[in-house]
């Protein structure tokens, strides 16, 4: 048991490393190659950094890290450390690759739609990696995460653009070009609708329903709801071959919190019995709002209007 529980760390350890290593080279690129030369600051700490290159030369990756230590303050006395412990190392892994990798990665000074593109598209890639494995790069994505908590209808590509054109409008006055602004539009855009499709699916009304037979259902719901701000149904089982009573717990939850959720059942208890399944639409607070219901209800009243009408003209 030792054996197997060492060998389930170690691969859980070796697969966050793996995400957040190639996370923060895909996040690099988009900085060092396709933003940064283009003079396009896409929001964030990030952008932030951008801004001081410019204005001063100091390196991006460095100035991240010194304008992410706030953040991290913010962070701890928010959520638990595991998450911080994991935001700290890619905030780190990524603010290193950034520096290192504009001294030897050739900048892209081609054209600017591409430039935009590209950026978006490996930056929404790269922080989708990191946020799979419960971490951030910091700075707009923590803050997003944190807000998250707070309003959890509202997705982390949402939140992240609300944050970041914060940035676009400081942006604007140091670059003095309405074309960097829209192209750091594009990339923010780009990069959001990356976030989402990754972490969320296709369709944000999608997710997971976990089922989770155990007889610490008490303590493992009120985590969940600690940790993840889900809601958690507790149903009355009955074993047919034991005869004994068991709590059933019953949680919708996005794709990308299903590996955290496990993490907190296992935590309390590691025997617990867990079924997992795909739920092709969820309706409700933190997921879709329920627009089929608002939609029947205005056909409902354009055809009593309609009807109306017509018996007036009649």
């Amino acid at each position: 048991m030792t054996f197997l529980t060492s060998k389930k760390k170690w691969v859980q350890v070796t697969t966050d490393a793996g995400c957040f290593l190639l996370g923060s080279c895909l996040y690099a690129v988009s900085v060092s190659v396709f933003s940064a030369p283009n003079h396009i600051a896409p929001g964030g700490v990030t952008g932030l950094a951008t801004i001081f290159n410019t204005l001063f030369h100091t390196p991006i990756g460095s100035i991240a890290l010194l304008l992410n230590l706030p953040v991290m303050i913010w962070a701890m006395l928010e959520i638990s450390y595991q998450v911080v412990i994991k935001t700290i190392i890619a905030i780190v892994v990524s603010s290193v690759i950034i520096d290192v990798s504009a001294l030897f990665l050739p900048a892209y000074h081609g054209n600017a739609m591409l430039a935009a593109i590209f950026a978006g598209v490996l930056e929404g890639v790269g922080l989708a990696l990191i946020f799979l494995r419960g971490g951030t790069t910091g700075g707009t994505d923590m803050v997003a995460r944190l807000l998250n908590r707070r309003f959890p209808h509202l997705s982390m590509g949402k939140l992240m653009l609300s944050v970041d054109l914060v940035v676009i409008t400081i942006s604007a006055f140091v670059y003095w070009s309405i074309e960097s602004v829209l192209y750091a539009l594009i990339v923010i855009f780009v990069a959001t609708r990356v976030i989402d499709a990754i972490l969320y699916g296709m369709d944000i009304g999608t997710g997971k329903l976990l089922y989770i037979i155990s007889d610490q259902g008490q303590q493992i719901s009120s985590r969940i709801i600690e940790v993840l701000s889900r809601g958690v149904t507790v149903l009355q089982g009955h074993g047919a071959y034991s005869g004994k009573q068991r709590d059933v717990l019953f949680c919708a939850v996005r794709k990308y919190e299903v590996h955290r959720a496990l993490q907190l059942v296992r935590e309390i208890d590691k025997r617990a019995f867990i079924i997992i399944g795909d739920a092709g639409q969820i309706t409700g607070e933190g997921f879709r709002e329920d627009q089929v219901h608002e939609k029947s209800i205005r056909d409902l009243l354009f055809r009593r209007d309609k009807g109306t009408d017509s018996h007036s003209g009649s």
